[in-house]
């Protein structure tokens, strides 16, 4: 994670840290009750989230407003890239709860463009997680009460990656048709007419073109993907152009998947969607699909940053790791299971199974 020391903003009344409240759009201090409209820090900057030439910073020809420098130390336990101030010597991971100790690497990485202020409160993110724990069939009555009694939850700003594309895509395959023929087959000893589907195959080529916006990645590997991609969507329409007041009290991951990476990912993506269209210019009742050559131009991309609301419980000496989506509430995680209570369910279902079966033998 990204050293937060620019995200600090000391109270004018007291001098204690102020955070950003997203739903006032203003810094609030928790200490004194303070509050100060962003304006007034100079901090306010509209207009448009810039997008960056994808060429050009593989070719390492950014700008240098567009590089920063950061200072991270990775967990031994899960590899996240956990933030520190130049104050802080220690703490625990918030992704596995390992305790980490300081380091002074440093790194460089393309700054962030946009960030998706959180919605949620830590309040508001522990209410729904306790409500997703209390839907788990065959959870242990424990966990979701140490859960709501637990530790602090970490309000993290997670990095991502964002493609945009011009793509055009030529094809060559077959249109199937569904038609029947009748034939005669034997049932019980008697010929018996029947319906039966042939498809009738015909070539096909075109092209297909797509603009693609917004192509999302994931640009960290802290959090196992299953969850991070049932956390969508992401309303990214709300996306402010990044300034570090809207960090302040909260933490943000360095990405770990470098930009050549994230493409590729997201032309996995496109590719998915290309084949789609194409299925669909082809039409018919079935497609078969032989080549595709896609001809990609004008990709541009930004790094954004996502609120995720993230808890980390051992539990029994297991951890069982938490993330709930900052703006929409969102949860996924690791779920535990209760012995007893699969050994009670199992015992109820032979029981029921014994009682069903009796029934049906006495009404024979």
């Amino acid at each position: 994670m990204a050293d937060n020391s620019e995200h600090r903003f000391p109270c004018d009344q007291c001098g204690a840290d102020m955070r950003f409240d997203p739903k006032a759009g203003q810094l609030i201090c928790d200490h004194c009750g303070h509050t100060e409209p962003v304006q007034d820090k100079g901090l306010w900057k509209g207009g448009a989230i810039r997008e960056l030439d994808f060429k050009q910073a593989l070719d390492n020809l950014l700008p240098a407003q567009d590089i920063e420098e950061i200072r991270t130390t990775k967990c031994p336990n899960c590899g996240a890239e956990v933030e520190f101030s130049e104050a802080t010597h220690a703490l625990e991971c918030p992704f596995c709860a390992t305790p980490v100790v300081t380091d002074t690497g440093t790194h460089r990485q393309i700054k962030p463009r946009g960030v998706l202020p959180f919605v949620l409160n830590e309040g508001q993110a522990r209410e729904a997680m306790t409500r997703w724990l209390g839907k788990l069939w065959f959870a242990p009555n424990g966990l979701q009460e140490y859960a709501r009694k637990g530790r602090k939850m970490d309000g993290i700003y997670v990095p991502y990656w964002t493609f945009d594309a011009d793509t055009k895509s030529a094809y060559r395959g077959e249109r199937g048709t569904t038609y029947y023929v009748t034939e005669t087959v034997m049932r019980d000893g008697k010929p018996v007419q029947v319906q039966v589907p042939k498809i009738r195959w015909t070539p096909k080529s075109g092209r297909v073109a797509r603009f693609f916006d917004d192509v999302l990645v994931l640009a960290s590997r802290s959090l196992p993907g299953r969850y991070t991609d049932a956390l969508e969507p992401w309303d990214l329409s709300a996306l402010k152009p990044y300034q570090p007041h809207f960090l302040a009290g909260f933490r943000a991951e360095g990405y770990s998947v470098e930009l050549d990476q994230g493409y590729d990912i997201a032309r996995e993506k496109m590719n998915r969607v290309i084949e789609r269209d194409v299925r669909f210019d082809i039409g018919g009742d079935q497609q078969r699909i032989h080549d595709i050559q896609t001809q990609i131009s004008d990709v541009t991309f930004k790094h954004i940053l996502l609120p995720v609301w993230l808890a980390a419980y051992k539990y029994r000496g297991k951890t069982y790791r938490f993330v709930i989506n900052g703006q929409t509430g969102r949860v996924q995680g690791e779920r535990p299971w209760s012995a007893w209570k699969i050994a009670f369910a199992v015992v109820l279902g032979l029981i029921v199974a014994g009682i069903v079966g009796y029934i049906a033998a006495q009404n024979q």
